[in-house]
Formats: structure tokens, sequence, C-alpha cells
């Protein structure tokens, strides 16, 4: 069978009220993460001034050292300048938020059994929870 290192990696920016976010948020990543769906890459905390100053700490880099418990990085760095710079446009003047890369490891198994089957992954888009809730709901109810 073709084995991948590494599945695709998803981005999630969390925002959250003062400068690092609090241990239920931590507890959220650690749950999923525990069920092998998903594998934490990297993980930046960004903050913005009420003037727009960005500052940007990687996770292992904080000087204030952000308790993830037994989270540990698959392998960090993987962020670029042109994605954070990116996110860091929606942290609203005075905001802050956690960026979340996570490798997605059911996704590297479907990958690589598709690759040792001749297969190859031609394209992947994701769909938004609350859009794919909202049309099950809007079609629930058309049937009503």
């Amino acid at each position: 069978m073709t084995e991948f290192r590494y599945g695709p990696v998803e981005y999630t920016l969390v925002g959250f009220e003062g400068d690092r976010p609090d241990a239920g948020v931590v507890d959220a990543l650690a749950e999923i993460l525990a069920t092998g769906y998903l594998r934490l890459v990297d993980f930046l905390l960004i903050s913005k001034s009420d003037t727009g100053d960005v500052t940007v700490i990687e996770v292992e880099d904080d000087p204030e050292g952000l308790d993830l418990g037994d989270i540990a990085l698959a392998a960090s760095g993987l962020t670029g300048e042109e994605d954070i710079a990116e996110f860091a446009e929606l942290v609203p003047p005075g905001g802050s938020a956690a960026l979340i890369a996570v490798e997605l490891t059911y996704a590297r198994e479907l990958a690589s059994r598709f690759a040792s089957s001749g297969g190859v992954v031609l394209r992947h888009e994701r769909v938004p929870a609350p859009v794919v809730n909202a049309l099950i709901d809007h079609l629930e109810n058309e049937g009503v």
C-alpha cells in the first residue's frame, strides 16, 4: 500500500476573549485529537492591537507558556507568512485568535488506499458545518 507521511492540512481560526484561549478551547481540541481523526500540526496565537498592529506567537515559542497539556505538535512551522497574514486580517482590532493547523489523518489513510489501488484524489472540497446544517434543516422542513 502507498503510504503518505501526512494527509491534507486544514486551518481553523478560533477567536477568543483576552490574549490566550481558555482551558475550554484547549480541552475541545484535545478531545477531538484523542479520536485519532486529526493530528495537530501547528498552533499560533495571533493578537491585533486596537491600532491594527499584529503579533504572532508560535505556541512552542510562547514566553507565557500556553498549557496544551499532553497535546504535541506533529510538525511545527508549516504555516507560512502568507497564510498567517491572510488569517490575521480576520482578527478584529483589540482581538485575539488561535490559528490551528490540523492534519486530516482519516483523509491521509483514504488517499493512501486510493493511491494503492491506482486512484488519485483530484479535488477535495469542504462545505462548512453551518451551511450543511442549514441546508438539512431546510430540506427537512420542506418535507413537513
